[in-house]
């Protein structure tokens, strides 16, 4: 049985441009009721966890976002009543979940024509929200389709290519950026909405700057993400920019200069190169973390107890 149904003429045309709707099979799939997610988010790493209160604006200050006094498998347990907003990150570290968003990408590209080696670095993202929640207007570094498992969403995406709603700079990636942008009522002109249903499911484009709500009940949604070529390219540049950034060095954007992007990417895979292999723990990623970008690169350890 497939797991996503599509218009393959829509899809060839609008993949990494535009967003579009599809449909898919998964609202039923045993790996998304909430006893299996509470066993998931009890085996993830703390640092693959992120909740906070779900009452928030679409335009909330970080630094005031309100906190909800529980543990993750707790949140998940209570998410019809206690008002959370949960994600829990990288969850293709566990095979089950691997296998479905392999399957998954998979046809995706069967559908859309494109070669494999356009569908990259596959990561699964799940979020857990109680009804009335609202994630704040932001942008993702990854191409993305949004499935929605259970329950009502309403997915606002904005056409940003003149960089007039988040700018170039604000592109930038860097652990200590927090990734919520500031939003204007005036931005909705722009705004392509995506009213989800148990079933539905919408692609956003890498870094097209959204923001969602949630229905009358709570939501189980997984982002099924990958990156191309270039845009894993492009965040090794912007991640380069962003640290260069926090120590005072003000880069120019991807594209200015062929040679200073190369470099970068250059500087980027040697770093990684001797960082991954001490990143493996939770423990070294937190100490790393700190070190380079500050407390604030590790903000999400201070979500579940109120200040």
């Amino acid at each position: 049985m497939s797991l996503l149904t599509l218009d393959t003429a829509n899809a060839k045309t609008n993949l990494h441009q535009h967003p579009f709707q599809l449909d898919h099979a998964l609202s039923d799939h045993q790996l998304f009721t909430l006893e299996r997610l509470v066993d998931l988010a009890s085996k993830m790493p703390r640092d693959k966890i992120e909740y906070n209160s779900g009452k928030v604006d679409i335009n909330q200050d970080p630094d005031t976002t309100p906190q909800v006094n529980l543990e993750p498998a707790q949140v998940i347990r209570e998410i019809e009543t206690c008002g959370a907003w949960l994600v829990i990150k990288n969850v293709e570290s566990e095979p089950a979940y691997r296998a479905l968003l392999a399957e998954f990408i998979g046809e995706l590209s069967d559908a859309s024509g494109l070669e494999a080696e356009m569908f990259e670095d596959l990561q699964g993202f799940i979020f857990i929200s109680s009804a009335g929640s609202t994630t704040p207007f932001h942008i993702d570094a990854e191409e993305n389709i949004l499935v929605q498992i259970s329950g009502d969403k309403k997915v606002h995406v904005f056409e940003n290519e003149d960089r007039s709603l988040v700018s170039e700079g604000e592109m930038e990636i860097s652990p200590d950026g927090h990734r919520n942008m500031h939003y204007q009522p005036s931005h909705e002109e722009r705004a392509a909405v995506f009213n989800l249903k148990e079933g539905d499911a919408v692609h956003i484009p890498y870094m097209q700057p959204h923001w969602v709500g949630t229905g009358e009940r709570y939501c189980i949604s997984m982002a099924m993400t990958w990156k191309t070529p270039e845009v894993r390219r492009l965040n090794k540049i912007r991640f380069m920019n962003g640290t260069l950034r926090r120590y005072g060095w003000v880069q120019n954007p991807p594209g200015h200069s062929a040679l200073a992007d190369g470099a970068k990417v250059l500087m980027h895979d040697m770093v990684r190169a001797v960082l991954d292999p001490i990143r493996r723990s939770e423990k070294a990623r937190r100490w790393l973390r700190g070190l380079i970008y500050g407390r604030k690169a590790n903000y999400y350890y201070e979500a579940g107890h109120k200040a």
